[in-house]
């Protein structure tokens, strides 16, 4: 029996995200044109003898919860998740998964937060290998001095869901 990874795009403002999900729940969201690279190396070492399999009805009610957040329906995603990576990466998305809503915080808050106050490097690498973009909100890590940092899918989308959670941050930031 062949194993399968569903798919489905969600178009919004200008952005196109990639859905993607296994039997056991959703397991990657990213931008389908920025991501490709990402996508390929995390799909190839955690799903490498899976075929994708364009599923409307598959991924329609991650679609549809994913689509009422970003139209500022909801504020809570509560979607099943099948969320891999290595004991620490999980530590830290799970960590990235307490900041509320509208709220920031910084790499180095997290690394306190899982008790690892001087891994704050192997915090970020981790942050930045999330497969799961806004259920795991890594756009509300900030710098220490409220600046806008590094994000996989850009700098621009990651201002948008900001704005879209409220967050204020300094005017450097303007793209």
């Amino acid at each position: 029996m062949e194993k399968l990874l569903y798919y489905d795009y969600l178009i919004k403002n200008d952005y196109t995200f990639l859905l993607v999900s296994s039997d056991k729940g959703l397991c990657y969201i990213g931008l389908f044109n920025t991501d490709k690279i990402f996508w390929n190396k995390w799909k190839n070492r955690y799903y490498p003898t899976y075929i994708l399999k364009h599923d409307l009805t598959r991924v329609a009610a991650y679609k549809h919860e994913l689509n009422a957040y970003l139209n500022g329906e909801t504020t809570s995603l509560a979607i099943p998740l099948d969320l891999l990576g290595t004991n620490f990466q999980r530590e830290v998305w799970h960590a990235l998964q307490s900041i509320p809503y509208g709220e920031t915080t910084s790499y180095s808050a997290v690394a306190e937060q899982i008790n690892r106050p001087k891994a704050v490097r192997a915090v970020a690498n981790a942050i930045a290998k999330n497969p799961l973009l806004i259920v795991v909100p890594c756009h509300r890590i900030i710098s220490k001095t409220g600046n806008l940092t590094g994000f996989r899918s850009g700098l621009a989308l990651k201002k948008w869901l900001l704005e879209l959670e409220s967050k204020k941050y300094t005017k450097s930031n303007e793209i």
